[in-house]
């Protein structure tokens, strides 16, 4: 082979990388546009948006806030006879309100909240 036919052989698969590039970029592009298209008809499918005046709003009343109480657990009654306790024999929630509404405070020098409870200080 000659000089001249590896220059050829050289350019023409040159030639041949670009085209490839480009050709596989077309369907890229071509996928993509036609994923959008598909997408658009989809939103156009579906239930329209909710307008303004159908948003939620703030009760008549005014906003609602939160509470805040010390729940006691209640503990499950004993089953009688030996017997198992039957869903209707159990209560319906696993706590109750306390007595004692007051909040306590976390106190220094008993326990902090890392470590073992030690008084925190060196």
């Amino acid at each position: 082979m000659s000089t001249a036919t590896f220059v050829v052989a050289a350019t023409s698969s040159d030639v041949l990388n670009v085209v490839a590039a480009f050709v596989g970029g077309l369907i890229i592009v071509g996928a993509l546009v036609w994923a959008v298209r598909m997408g658009m008809g989809q939103m156009d499918r579906e239930a329209p948006r909710p307008r303004a005046e159908e948003q939620p709003h703030i009760p008549d009343g005014g906003p609602v806030w939160e509470s805040r109480e010390i729940r006691e657990p209640d503990e499950v009654p004993l089953a009688q006879n030996g017997d198992r306790l039957t869903p209707y024999e159990v209560h319906t929630t696993s706590t109750r309100t306390g007595k004692d509404q007051h909040r306590r405070r976390w106190l220094p020098g008993s326990s902090g909240s890392f470590g073992s409870g030690g008084t925190g200080r060196f």
